[in-house]
């Protein structure tokens, strides 16, 4: 391995100092010329910081060629400042230089690394972890047209106390246009995703299998560093003598994991019979949190294995170290409320990823996961937020802030590896499959929490044994396409808490 790469034992980085070198070029005898340095690595720091974290943290690091220990002899190799100078657009440079056929550069189809992501402000990445963006607090599901061209979209819940809150929209609204606009595959990015914080969406409905503009229009602003709570609904249903609890949780947040630890304790105290989460919207989050709910469903069992990660050939020796069940929060260390469940009934639809996923496979060794809905994302990968801070490992570290490069405020969340359960599996790229599948129909959302939503009234009939004997309606035939929550920076991302707390 050469020498300037990222050592692994220690929690430091060791950079050359690049040396310049004369140029060949005779000065001019009556006008000499100053000699001109040579370009070194540090005259592309961007390039340079994206380089040595995918050379040294990337789990497909050794698949990746232009990221190979012996392809470049050190940062002064010519021919590695020369590939760094060819990332003039350092995004470009991360999705197509350093990554392994990631979809924005060779597409959906051949696809092997989907989720990677590299921002220009690192502190996009760090408020999106925390549930904070610029918000005008509706959520809402994209469709293709049957023309393949034309986009819709479909609310799927409003956030309380947004801008949208106390406006004229709500779940099961249907738009097809923005300022006047008509949506389609060309247009819609930038119409909802832009820089504009406010916009207006002509509204439609359906008509008979045809969605028809209606004339209204709902105009929305959004709200600077808004915090969207992912406990959307937490309730207790009692049906046939039972006492269910109802959980819709919408994003592994860290911020909360008290208050969730709370929601707990009701169910708790109220000595539920069963538990019902509601994941149907939940792209994922950090992996502490995946922890402690699975931890509150199963127990505080401390000694047994929840996940293993599996990183690249360099790290895993070090950092492959598994991560049991806990008995306390992870950041204030209050201790969990345990349900000792032996069953938990789990909604899905193609919405849920990362984190979600990871409670229901890591579960599924020790008792009977119930999942009803729609097939999974199949995000089984893990991330970290790596900065321009060589001397933290270029790990971000709130305590470490000041030491992060001013002039390079770059942000990547590279995928490091896979989680597995205790039984070895990990293997649902595909998606994790219901048991009892129902896709939402788009005509027919019903009311969140509600015991007649189609969701939560077929789990509850699972609950009851009474399945057999409901009449499930055929959805709507939607081409989704994608949803609002992908158009933050991180996306669906797993944050593995843990790299962070080993590597230090």
């Amino acid at each position: 391995m050469k020498k300037f790469f990222i050592p692994l034992y220690i929690g430091t980085i060791l950079f050359f100092v690049a040396c310049s070198s004369d140029d060949n070029i005779i000065p001019d005898i009556e006008e000499p010329q100053e000699e001109q340095a040579a370009a070194t690595a540090e005259d592309y720091p961007t390039q340079y910081f994206m380089w040595q974290v995918m050379n040294t943290f990337y789990f497909w690091q050794g698949d990746v060629a232009n990221l190979a220990d012996n392809k470049f002899s050190g940062p002064n190799d010519p021919d590695f400042i020369d590939f760094l100078a060819s990332g003039s657009d350092p995004s470009d440079f991360f999705y197509n230089s350093l990554c392994n056929n990631h979809v924005n550069s060779v597409g959906e189809e051949s696809a092997i690394d989907r989720f990677s992501g590299a921002v220009a402000d690192y502190r996009d990445l760090l408020n999106s972890l925390q549930g904070i963006s610029s918000s005008n607090g509706v959520e809402f599901n994209l469709y293709l047209a049957n023309d393949l061209s034309s986009v819709y979209g479909v609310v799927t819940y409003i956030m309380p106390d947004s801008d949208a809150s106390d406006k004229d929209i709500e779940r099961g609204d249907v738009f097809t246009g923005v300022n006047g606009q008509a949506l389609n595959i060309n247009n819609y990015i930038d119409l909802l995703f832009g820089e504009d914080t406010s916009y207006t969406l002509n509204m439609a409905e359906f008509d008979n299998n045809n969605i028809v503009n209606n004339g209204n229009e709902v105009t929305l602003t959004k709200v600077e560093n808004f915090s969207e709570n992912p406990i959307l609904i937490n309730k207790i249903i009692e049906q046939n003598g039972l006492k269910i609890g109802y959980l819709m949780y919408n994003s592994f947040l860290a911020a909360y994991d008290d208050q969730l630890n709370e929601v707990f304790g009701t169910f708790k105290s109220e000595n539920i019979d069963e538990l019902i989460l509601d994941f149907r919207y939940n792209p994922g989050g950090r992996v502490s949190s995946a922890i402690q709910i699975a931890s509150s469903i199963y127990g505080a069992h401390t000694d047994e294995v929840f996940i293993r990660p599996r990183f690249n050939d360099k790290l895993q020796e070090q950092f492959g170290t598994p991560d049991n069940f806990t008995d306390t929060t992870f950041d204030s260390n209050t201790p969990i409320n345990v349900l000792g469940l032996s069953r938990v009934y789990v909604i899905t639809s193609d919405n849920t990823a990362s984190a979600s996923e990871l409670v229901i496979n890591g579960l599924e060794p020790y008792i009977d996961v119930v999942q009803i809905g729609g097939t999974t994302v199949g995000k089984n990968e893990f991330s970290n937020t790596f900065v321009d801070d060589p001397e933290g490992a270029f790990i971000y570290n709130a305590e470490r802030e000041s030491q992060i490069n001013p002039d390079n405020l770059w942000g990547l969340q590279p995928l490091l590896g896979r989680n597995e359960n205790a039984d070895g599996f990990s293997d649902y790229t595909d998606g994790l499959v219901p048991d009892y599948l129902l896709d939402e129909d788009i005509e027919n959302l019903g009311i969140l929490g509600d015991e007649n939503e189609p969701l939560l009234a077929l789990t509850l009939s699972v609950i009851s044994g009474e399945t057999a004997k409901r009449s499930l309606s055929q959805p709507y035939p939607a081409n989704y396409l994608t949803n609002s929550k992908m158009f933050r920076p991180t996306k669906d991302n797993m944050f593995m808490d843990g790299l962070l707390k080993n590597f230090n």
